[in-house]
């Protein structure tokens, strides 16, 4: 059987979380000028630093680990169709269904129809990145079907009508005071003497939910893994709500990336070594849930894989970009990005911020359709040192930004540099630029250096000063050293 997803598309544009409403600068601007949110991600983010800083300087052999998670998911990208047509197989095989979904659009659809086949007008859900990448949750709204989410963080944010901005703790801009806010104003049966005590916010939480667990009838997953010689999935979480969701309902539905393949166990056991401790800073992960296909009288009984496309093929097609599909959404990035820290996760305007959504959503949309995002970087290498996989953020951020630069054609910078390079490729004209530039003296006069400049270069002196011209230049200098 040849499975055929047409020639590689990217994520369509109206439907899910890949875009935003605005350029990275000005969501950025906005955000540096929230105080509260900066302290709350600064404390947070040196907290997870911390902890992974612990756990990975105990593993003597942490860089033979990254380098073997790296070669693993090359492999794996190479033999992507084959592996995804293996994992089809095996999954139908154990009484699983599969269904492949070319975007965004033809997975909410696919869900919905799943989901109102079963009877249902609900589904509790576990925490997925790729749900929240299609905009699952409105489509279903749409639809008449309620999704409950019961990660705590996703569950703070679906109360609070809000947006995630952590790939690990989507909640991690809000407080425990903003949080008990957000509880008892939004959740059903939240007491009215609620304080911000954690245990007391998990415990109304808890109570919330577990009405849920045991009322639904289906679930809807993502999946960290999928082991294609077997056809078994795996989701790896902290709080025991995935456990539940994965156990409980009669239908269980999972919707996952094509690239979160791996071929073989053996293969899963590097990444279950690097992903808990990269990710929250542990030794293994308090829940690793496994399942292949439907096992008769345990657990859910009918099972659905939903493999989605939505622009990965596009991404697989650039053989310098296809490493950003090697991503295990551990998050490790952000944690050490300086960008990260001070503008938070809404400033980048897709599910996927920090360093790793600079290159991936790009991919997924186009890079007209995210052109700033590349830019959203100081190109530092701390996310490169961090990721448990070893992909070179840095490197992909400058090739996106020359896509963008060949995609938009012309520009002042662009012209301006041609006339430099014009100009100091002959001695003669070098020389005049010297004499020339020697008027700059006049503007920085006051100051010594030089704050404002007359359009277009008025861009450049808007983030930055000018150093004031010297009054001899070098081959002046050289020309009369000996007197």
């Amino acid at each position: 059987m040849t499975t055929f997803l047409g020639m590689p598309a990217v994520a369509p544009r109206g439907v899910g979380q890949l875009r935003g409403d605005e350029p990275f600068p000005v969501a950025a601007r906005r955000e540096l000028g929230n105080e509260q949110l900066r302290r709350n991600l600064g404390h947070a983010t040196r907290t997870i630093r911390a902890k992974r800083a612990a756990v990975v300087g105990e593993v003597p052999d942490w860089e033979e680990l990254r380098l073997a998670g790296e070669a693993l998911k090359a492999a794996t990208m190479a033999r992507l169709p084959e592996l995804l047509v293996q994992l089809e197989e095996q999954v139908t095989a154990r009484g699983g269904h599969v269904h492949w979904a070319r975007d965004a659009n033809e997975a909410n659809a696919i869900v919905a129809g799943l989901v109102r086949a079963a009877g249902a007008d609900e589904v509790v859900k576990v925490k997925s990145m790729a749900t929240q990448e299609i905009g699952l949750n409105e489509a279903l709204q749409a639809q008449g079907i309620a999704a409950w989410e019961t990660d705590l963080a996703e569950l703070i944010v679906q109360l609070g009508h809000d947006k995630p901005s952590h790939i690990l703790v989507p909640a991690i801009h809000r407080n425990r005071t903003e949080i008990r806010d957000i509880f008892l104003a939004s959740m059903e049966g939240a007491p009215a003497d609620l304080t911000d005590e954690p245990r007391q916010l998990a415990m109304a939480a808890r109570s919330h939910l577990r009405r849920k667990f045991l009322s639904a009838k289906v679930a809807v997953s993502g999946a960290n893994f999928a082991v294609a010689e077997t056809g078994t999935l795996a989701v790896v979480e902290s709080e025991g709500n995935g456990r539940m969701c994965l156990t409980l309902p009669p239908t269980l539905i999972t919707v996952m990336g094509i690239e979160k393949l791996v071929p073989t166990w053996t293969d899963l056991e590097v990444f279950l070594q690097l992903l808990p401790r990269s990710s929250t800073g542990e030794r293994m992960n308090p829940y690793t849930s496994l399942w292949t296909g439907v096992t008769p009288g345990d657990g859910p009984q009918d099972f659905h894989l939903v493999l989605l496309d939505n622009g990965r093929t596009a991404v697989l097609a650039d053989e310098v970009g296809r490493s950003a599909l090697h991503c295990i959404r551990c998050s490790a990035c952000l944690n050490v990005c300086p960008v990260y820290e001070r503008t938070g996760g809404h400033a980048y305007g897709s599910v996927y911020p920090g360093p790793i959504g600079a290159v991936l959503s790009p991919q997924l949309t186009g890079v007209e359709d995210n052109a700033s995002l590349p830019y959203a970087s100081s190109l530092c290498g701390a996310c490169f040192d961090a990721c448990p996989v070893r992909i070179d953020i840095p490197s992909l951020l400058v090739h996106l930004r020359a896509k963008h630069v060949e995609a938009a054609g012309p520009s002042a910078e662009a012209i301006s540099m041609a006339a430099v390079a014009w100009v100091m490729a002959g001695a003669t004209r070098f020389r005049g630029g010297e004499r020339l530039m020697r008027l700059g003296r006049l503007l920085g006069r006051r100051r010594d250096r030089i704050s404002a400049l007359p359009p277009p270069l008025s861009a450049w002196t808007a983030s930055r000063d000018l150093p004031r011209p010297p009054a001899q230049s070098f081959r002046e200098w050289w020309a009369n050293r000996n007197a």
